[in-house]
């Protein structure tokens, strides 16, 4: 197949599927990306997340790098329409279903069944990225403890003060670069 054809059909479906921002499919686009379609390895995958964090705008804008890792710049432009338009349409029209029921009590139970799967589905993100942080395949899976290390500290960091979260990106960027080589 096509993989211009290959990048809208998975990043369009992940688009639909990302209740409560992108972070919520991490997972799945990783395992599509990396195990799948082969377009970039766990590091990549992790790394291109990563600056997502660290760029103005929103963070899913990164998925748009692995667009451009597979096809250049019409894998880039193919990857940016099919993972937020889709996403922007279905947001428009529950919008205008969501303002019509603004007195309706099923509107509220809605509210209240979607926090938990949204959180779920954030921490899932958040595992699929630490375990490629965390775990070495070029060594067989080997743990390790300095990127586990940077990982608690940001977390810590971050649950304790209120510092932009791009400062920490950054200084576990210079850590990583000096304590890992």
């Amino acid at each position: 197949m096509n993989k211009i054809v290959e990048l809208i059909n998975t990043f369009a479906l992940l688009s639909l599927l990302a209740v409560g921002g992108g972070t919520a499919v991490l997972p799945e686009m990783k395992h599509d990306a990396v195990q799948v379609h082969h377009w970039v390895t766990d590091t990549q995958f992790a790394q291109i997340y990563s600056l997502g964090q660290l760029a103005p705008g929103p963070n899913m804008t990164c998925v748009i790098l692995i667009g451009y890792e597979v096809a250049g710049v019409a894998g880039l432009v193919a990857v940016l329409v099919a993972f937020f338009f889709p996403a922007c349409l279905l947001c428009y029209f529950v919008s205008q279903t969501w303002d019509a029921a603004a007195g309706s009590p099923w509107r509220s139970a809605v509210q209240r069944g979607m926090a938990p799967i949204v959180i779920g589905l954030m921490l899932a993100g958040c595992y699929a990225l630490g375990r490629t942080a965390t775990l070495n395949p070029a060594k067989g899976w080997d743990f390790n403890l300095i990127t586990l290390g940077i990982g608690v500290a940001v977390v810590v960091i971050l649950s304790t003060t209120r510092i932009n979260p791009a400062l920490t990106i950054l200084a576990g960027g210079v850590a990583g670069f000096f304590l890992l080589g």
